[in-house]
């Protein structure tokens, strides 16, 4: 998951997006200060453990 945190005019706003493709077409949209995040859970299959 990628979130995007924007501030502008004082407001701080936060878009979720599934894929960072989405979240980098939306981020040169955006005016003011925003930062690209990745959201990672620790119970993601990329961090299962393969047991043998």
């Amino acid at each position: 998951m990628w979130i995007i945190t924007h501030y502008l005019d004082s407001n701080i706003s936060q878009f979720e997006f599934e894929t960072e493709e989405e979240a980098r077409e939306a981020l040169k949209n955006l005016k003011g200060c925003k930062i690209l995040s990745e959201v990672i859970y620790f119970n993601d299959p990329c961090f299962q453990q393969v047991v043998a």
